[in-house]
């Protein structure tokens, strides 16, 4: 089957976890930029949310360009991976209210890792979907920058109960890792 209702679908669903976050920013109360300052935990989570949700859409859209056929599981391993991002908006405004205490910056590593994980599956399910010697075959390769953001994840959930800044120094490093879209996909079209 084609994938366009899939990705129509997927692209909604990001729209929509992206407007509940912007839904969070509430006006300071105060007419002076002190107030603003006073809610950069708030503005600090977003930006952060924001772009990991937009590397996703990225990620996404590119790894769709050289899908061919898509199958039920596919549909599902999708649909996993909208359910971990629509955990984003919670996980992001728990850790900024709390001004990223320890067990809120433990949970919003377990969201990240997990968003990880079900896009690890969904590339997986789609690879068996295309069959060997795909495009997406050759442009996965050995996925070195997932297995860095995986560990980079587990180091950050680890990290939270002793440094929480240092969890999100690690969070903070694969979005940065990821900023640069993926060439792979790109590479095999050329």
């Amino acid at each position: 089957m084609s994938s366009e209702r899939l990705k129509a679908f997927s692209d909604g669903v990001i729209a929509i976890i992206i407007t509940i976050m912007v839904l969070e920013l509430k006006a300071p109360h105060g007419e002076d930029f002190s107030a603003l300052a006073k809610l950069w935990p708030i503005l600090l989570a977003y930006v952060v949310s924001f772009t990991y949700v937009a590397i996703y859409w990225n990620n996404h859209h590119h790894l769709f360009y050289v899908v061919e056929s898509i199958d039920g599981a596919v549909l599902w391993a999708n649909l996993v991976l909208l359910f971990c991002l629509s955990l984003l908006p919670f996980a992001t405004a728990w850790a900024a209210e709390t001004e990223f205490a320890a067990a809120p910056m433990a949970l919003y590593g377990v969201n990240l890792l997990a968003c990880a994980t079900a896009y690890l599956v969904l590339v997986r399910t789609l690879l068996r979907a295309q069959g060997a010697g795909s495009k997406l075959q050759a442009a996965i390769g050995g996925d070195f920058k997932g297995k860095l953001s995986m560990a980079l994840y587990v180091a950050g959930i680890a990290a939270s109960g002793w440094k929480p800044w240092l969890a999100g120094a690690f969070y903070v490093a694969v979005a940065a890792i990821w900023l640069i879209p993926d060439r792979r996909i790109v590479r095999v079209l050329e």
